[in-house]
């Protein structure tokens, strides 16, 4: 006897009964037919002050189902059985707010039909509007589907689905960009050694050229159409390869270089190889020039670089965002080490533990560029202003929270770019060990001068959970005589803790626009060179 398994099937033939009955009479095919096919209904987000239509916004059903609106803030509804019925959709975006309700729910009631616009307004609680996504595959996906026609401004080559931080620079009347690991669809390993594109250097009183629908990247591809390796070393197979400090400079001749700091690695933590590539244009990949110490830490380019004159002398100022190397701009300083100088405000470097700061006359901390000891960074300014070893007053690369005036923000990653408008350095940053994510805010700054000091930050962007990072401010994409600026960063759950990615979005490349005659921004205004 097996009881059990008897009384398991009887509720089961009771159904099939029952559906049998309901059927009765019916053609085969009727009983079994599925929902014909239907068009699609548009869910529109926009921003409530602009009007725009926002990406990245989620909308999730209350059965989880869920859809990340496109470039244009578009969602193409076609969910079989709920067209024509009445849904609620959970509200979410980083750095946007959508109105709770009585019960606390963040979210809106509508009905999707076919052929319908259901819009949504949704309101912005960053400083900076989020633009469009730069990167990766389907950027209109959604406005394709609804018969509609993106804008011109599309990638339409590299068979990219995901790119990891960027570089680029203005080289012989082009822009080149430079992106990290580069993923394909057709199999989960992609691109490791760089893959790359040139666009034409945009105008900034033409309409067509605005950023905010998105960039023409013209993939450099290979025979399959995907994007290929920039630096290929091809005598030396293993692990992959990075590039850092993409910028340009002249050699003995006055001819422009392209030029990088590159690293091959056989992981995060393990390097093989470091050193500086220039670009060859004849074969149009980056070739190794000069190897590099293992050891070499400082004297090299890396983050976003710039060009900067001062006492006469034209240099190369170097960092991310902390502007704290320098070497003459020209090739053959760039290959000779000893030609860099750095920054500081320390007295000595000792091998473990903070190090003392030098006094000069007036009692401040003696800021000067030498050539014998590494850079100071943010991270460790605020080390030893609670270490009572720096005054605050005195620190360059920690700007305090305008906000929160006992907080210093330490910076990630980001650049410090001349701007037109405001007549200053502006800095644009990541920040390290933030609020709401480990590595997703970003922060504004000014100073009168690249080094600094940073006094004081606004917040400008923030992201729930996610990251954010390797900032960069596209001073070729600035418009409205530099009035409006664009920065871009790599939106990625790595680092942040999350384990759910946002679909298509994540590891790609976002674009963000920033007003700075926005009040908001007042606060990071309110500092000069030595009034910190």
């Amino acid at each position: 006897m097996k009881p059990t398994f008897q009384c398991a099937r009887r509720p089961v033939l009771a159904v099939w009964l029952f559906f049998a009955v309901a059927v009765a009479g019916l053609p085969a095919a009727a009983a079994f037919a599925q929902e014909p096919p239907r068009g699609y209904a548009e869910i529109r987000v926009i921003d409530s002050e602009t009007g725009r239509g926002v990406p990245l916004v989620e909308l999730e059903t209350v059965n989880n189902l869920r859809f990340v609106t496109d470039n244009a803030g578009r969602v193409a509804f076609n969910e079989p059985g709920l067209l024509g019925t009445e849904v609620f959709f959970f509200v979410r975006s980083h750095g946007y707010e959508f109105l709770k309700d009585g019960f606390g729910m963040q979210g809106v009631r509508l009905t999707p039909r076919a052929g319908e616009t259901a819009e949504i307004k949704i309101q912005r609680v960053n400083i900076a509007e989020r633009m469009c996504r730069l990167t990766g595959q389907g950027l209109y996906r959604d406005t394709r589907l609804l018969g509609m026609d993106p804008p011109e401004n599309v990638p339409c080559n590299g068979l990219v689905s995901g790119q990891d931080s960027v570089q680029a620079a203005v080289y012989k009347d082009k822009v080149f960009w430079v992106w990290g690991d580069t993923s394909r669809l057709k199999y989960p390993l992609g691109l490791f050694r760089a893959a790359g594109a040139a666009t034409p250097i945009p105008d900034p009183n033409d309409e067509s050229s605005d950023p905010a629908g998105g960039i023409p990247f013209n993939y450099f591809v290979d025979e399959t159409g995907f994007a290929r390796a920039m630096i290929p070393i091809a005598d030396r197979p293993e692990g992959v390869v990075w590039i850092f400090g993409m910028c340009t400079v002249k050699d003995a001749t006055g001819a422009e270089k392209l030029i990088a700091h590159y690293s091959r690695r056989a992981s995060l933590a393990k390097e093989l190889e470091q050193g500086i590539c220039v670009f060859n244009d004849k074969l149009q990949i980056f070739e190794p020039v000069k190897q590099l110490p293992p050891d070499e830490t400082w004297r090299r380019p890396r983050g976003n670089p710039v060009i900067f004159e001062e006492d006469g002398h034209q240099w190369l100022l170097i960092g991310s965002p902390a502007m704290n190397v320098r070497v003459p701009a020209t090739l053959e300083a760039v290959l000779d080490p000893q030609q860099y100088e750095a920054l500081t405000c320390a007295a000595t470097n000792p091998q473990r533990g903070l190090p003392e700061v030098q006094q000069a006359p007036n009692g401040r901390a003696n800021w000067r560029w030498q050539k014998e000891l590494p850079p100071m960074d943010s991270r460790t300014e605020l080390q030893l202003v609670r270490a009572g070893k720096l005054d605050g007053k005195d620190t360059r690369f920690c700007p305090k929270d305008v906000d929160n005036e006992s907080k210093r923000v330490i910076l990630h990653s980001g650049t410090v770019r001349w701007n037109e408008y405001r007549q200053r350095w502006v800095m644009l940053a990541g920040q390290v060990e933030g609020e709401s994510s480990y590595l997703g805010e970003v922060w504004y700054a000014e100073a009168d001068h690249p080094s600094g000091p940073f006094a004081q930050a606004v917040k400008v962007v923030t992201h729930d959970q996610y990251s954010f990072y390797n900032v960069r401010h596209q001073e070729f994409l600035d418009r409205d005589g530099g009035r409006s600026i664009h920065f871009e960063g790599t939106y990625s759950h790595t680092f942040s803790g999350n384990s759910v990615q946002t679909p298509r979005y994540d590891y790609n490349q976002v674009l963000y626009r920033l007003d700075l005659d926005d009040e908001q921004l007042n606060g990071a205004r309110l500092n000069a060179v030595g009034d910190n």
